[in-house]
């Protein structure tokens, strides 16, 4: 049992921490006005306790605020939350609205939230962990709440933070694609963590990576093999965007079980740190037996953790363009039949586009493989037009008098959404 004197310091305390608040993460609005509990999950770090105190700032509620990420909480249990609720209204009056940060820490707490949002409160939510999150909103809060995911700044997001500055005409000037090609190479170095990018630290990104692996997946999920299920993560890391199976990947590293591997690999998956990619095939029970592809939250975290040639750009090219489909909730997968298409994308029960990803198609060899690939995903599923992404490439090419292919830059696909 937390004391009321120790609750009203913790949440004094908090509320003098400086957030920096600077540059707006993009949420839809209907998000903000809608009654349903709203819950931000993300990877740590990503910045969704600076989005929590962004909304924060727009309300006119703006005062029931805890972050549970904080020592002093950690014996916090589910009878604390009225004492918490009776601390917010002796100090602060009667508000509609409570803001809760990293509240996975606490077992339980959709219960409180459930009573809160039933007697007509606003309540939004941040978490760490989709297992723990999911498992909690099928409970209680089934139809009663909103999820959306927060990642690492977007490359909109990144200029901004830079504080460079872009006009729609510097996609089409020597000068301006100059600069958006710079700043790209940029983003696609240095990712898109706030707090790296503030200070360029590797120790950030190195403490980023213990409290993932420790606290969210060892610690949670009682592991004791601590030495292979890091060794497993290097050898992924340094094979990013590669084709793997879980019985290889248990092979490499002296693991017997693949379901080991298998469950290791859904607890990272879980932090929000990678994503498990399907080869797409109609059939769902094909699509799990097939090999996947892995992807990672940023770039920057990525090279940390893994193996890689930094000179080696095509990786982290298609790794950005993975994430970035991430963010705009695409539905997307791999196709291999022969030749190999990066990315496909469906809505409902078909597909609607091809993407391929190449550095460059200045290669006579590299050009006719991305082609093939590209074309090959389009036939399979009856496509009039497919995309390239390059680094810094624009063109039209037609194969065929049905079939058009549009060449463009990263950045400017990025931009244009």
């Amino acid at each position: 049992m937390i004391t009321k004197q120790s609750l009203l310091q913790i949440v004094y305390e908090q509320n003098r921490v400086k957030t920096d608040v600077t540059i707006p993460r993009r949420i839809d609005p209907k998000l903000l006005s809608c009654p349903e509990v709203l819950i931000i999950t993300g990877v740590r770090r990503c910045g969704k306790s600076t989005l929590l105190r962004q909304i924060q700032q727009r309300s006119a509620d703006r005062d029931y605020y805890i972050n549970f990420d904080d020592e002093r909480l950690i014996n916090f249990t589910v009878e604390d939350f009225q004492t918490l609720n009776e601390v917010f209204f002796s100090e602060f009056g009667e508000q509609h609205t409570y803001y809760f940060d990293e509240i996975q820490n606490v077992p339980g707490w959709e219960r409180f939230v459930d009573r809160l949002y039933t007697t007509g409160n606003k309540v939004y939510v941040t978490g760490s962990n989709a297992k723990l999150l999911s498992r909690e909103l099928g409970t209680l809060l089934t139809g009663r709440h909103v999820t959306m995911e927060l990642y690492p700044f977007s490359f909109h997001e990144f200029m901004s933070y830079r504080g460079y500055e872009y006009d729609r005409k510097d996609f089409h000037t020597t000068a301006g694609r100059s600069r958006l090609g710079k700043y790209f190479a940029e983003y696609l170095r240095d990712g898109g963590f706030p707090q790296y990018l503030n200070n360029g630290s590797d120790i950030f990104l190195k403490s980023l990576y213990t409290d993932i692996v420790f606290r969210d997946v060892i610690v949670r999920n009682g592991i004791t093999s601590e030495a292979a299920l890091r060794e497993m993560l290097y050898y992924l890391a340094s094979n990013v965007t590669h084709v793997f199976s879980y019985n290889s990947v248990a092979n490499k590293i002296g693991i017997k079980s693949v379901d080991t591997v298998n469950n290791w690999i859904s607890f990272l998956e879980q932090t929000y740190m990678v994503r498990i990619l399907n080869k797409y095939n109609s059939k769902v029970g094909v699509q799990i037996r097939s090999p996947k592809k892995m992807y990672f939250i940023d770039n920057a975290l990525a090279q940390q953790v893994g193996f890689n040639l930094s000179g080696n750009k095509g990786p982290w090219l298609e790794n950005a363009v993975a994430v970035e489909l991430q963010r705009r909730n695409s539905d997307f997968y791999y196709h291999s039949n022969g030749h190999e298409c990066d990315f496909i994308l469906r809505n409902g029960f078909a597909v609607t586009q091809a993407i391929q990803v190449a550095l460059s198609l200045d290669d006579e060899d590299t050009r006719k493989r991305e082609l093939d690939g590209v074309l090959s995903a389009m036939e399979a599923y009856n496509l009039k037009e497919g995309l390239i992404i390059t680094f810094d490439t624009r063109a039209t090419i037609t194969p065929s008098p049905d079939k058009t292919i549009e060449v463009l830059p990263c950045w400017q696909w990025m931009l244009e959404q």
